[in-house]
């Protein structure tokens, strides 16, 4: 093959690889990844469930919640690394290892004597994760076809069902058998990743000869790209850490805090599939846009309703929230066809990684002015994300 050939798609990929990227999507592989991607998240986000539980049994104020949310986080910054290695290792090895490392690492959570122990062990889940996603993002777009945004969808989907049930599932295993049983929700993945092994979609190692990553070229949209998803990063997952916090300190009880986050992130798939799906027939920028300053608006709203309207909006927020999660990804894999892998990366995991680091300086914030000061700075970071969303490419 010629090595122009080679720089169009920036990996070598077989023929029967190359007749999926171009034709119909091959839901059947999805699935297997789809349900890959449900153990992968839900062993690895299961912990704002039971976020105040944990701080209690390790003696440890609530402020601290979000530098224990960013060790979870930060270990995803290494996407960058971890996508440029895939791509050129190839295979399926890499989704495997990364869902079996995150539960394993989770199951640990329970059982860890005090913070310091905590905190490497969430590294570790990050670190996993951030194995599992630059592979199974590089296969999820190849297995889409030509419905690429409604592909992506379906394979997040996973994800976040996996994150809206786990803090959920957690939180009742906590609640009925104590920390020490969290190891039980390592089981499905120890169990599937065997079974499924032949069904992950394997890909070919980049070839010697492909076009080399043009990085001068990418900077300027690139930088753009993280700039956003960083805001919108910091926006779901400060959401995520604080409403339970939030919930908590109004005297409601664990799993009625879990089951918030539960339906903001539940109710956000529907926000994602239809994200990927309006992806597919209008620009990119007036969604994102779109989509910025209804998660803004949708949280203040949150903060100022009472009762069953705060179950309602919460719902409402978990879908724009959402929303821009497949453009977000699409964009960066468009940005670096040389390693779409490494574009996943950077618009995931790195993205991830710099957010975490603003979720550990908002522990700041809460310890001076208190959780309700945290949610409307979110509120400002998901209005300039709008702003920023205006210089994406298109």
């Amino acid at each position: 093959m010629p090595a122009d050939q080679w720089g169009v798609r920036g990996t070598l990929i077989n023929t029967q690889t190359r007749a999926v990227a171009a034709d119909s999507p091959q839901y059947s592989s999805l699935l297997v990844l789809t349900w890959l991607h449900f153990l992968n998240d839900g062993a690895g986000n299961y912990l704002p469930g039971i976020l105040p539980a944990l701080l209690l049994a390790l003696h440890q104020d609530t402020s601290l919640a979000g530098t224990v949310m960013a060790a979870l986080l930060i270990g995803q910054a290494l996407q960058v690394v971890t996508g440029w290695w895939a791509d050129h290792v190839g295979g399926r090895l890499f989704i495997a290892a990364g869902v079996l490392g995150s539960s394993c690492a989770a199951a640990a959570i329970g059982l860890v004597p005090n913070v310091w122990v905590l905190i490497p062990a969430l590294i570790a889940i990050g670190i996993s994760s951030s194995v599992f996603h630059p592979q199974a993002l590089a296969g999820a777009h190849l297995l889409s076809g030509r419905r690429r945004g409604l592909g992506m969808s379906l394979f997040l989907v996973g994800g976040e069902i996996g994150r809206g049930l786990w803090p959920f599932i957690a939180s009742i295993v906590v609640v009925s058998l104590g920390l020490h049983y969290l190891w039980l929700l390592a089981l499905p993945a120890l169990f599937s990743v065997p079974l499924l092994w032949n069904m992950l979609p394997r890909q070919a190692p980049r070839h010697p000869q492909a076009r080399a990553i043009e990085w001068g070229r990418h900077l300027g949209p690139m930088s753009t790209l993280v700039g956003f998803s960083v805001l919108r990063s910091l926006t779901l997952f400060g959401v995520i850490t604080y409403l339970p916090i939030l919930w908590h300190q109004r005297g409601q009880s664990l799993t009625e805090g879990a089951a918030l986050i539960m339906v903001l992130l539940l109710v956000g798939i529907v926000g994602n599939v239809g994200g990927g799906h309006i992806a597919d027939r209008i620009a990119r920028r007036p969604m994102l846009l779109s989509c910025s300053l209804l998660s803004a608006l949708l949280l203040a709203l949150f903060m100022l309703s009472h009762g069953v309207w705060q179950w309602i909006v919460v719902g409402l927020l978990g879908m724009s929230l959402f929303a821009a999660m497949p453009l977000r990804i699409l964009i960066g894999q468009d940005i670096f066809p040389e390693n779409r892998s490494l574009g996943s990366g950077i618009a995931l995991g790195l993205s991830n990684g710099l957010a975490a680091v603003g979720l550990s300086a908002l522990d700041l914030v809460s310890a001076a002015r208190g959780t309700e000061a945290v949610l409307w700075l979110l509120v400002g970071a998901s209005l300039l994300a709008g702003v920023v969303s205006l210089g994406l490419p298109g």
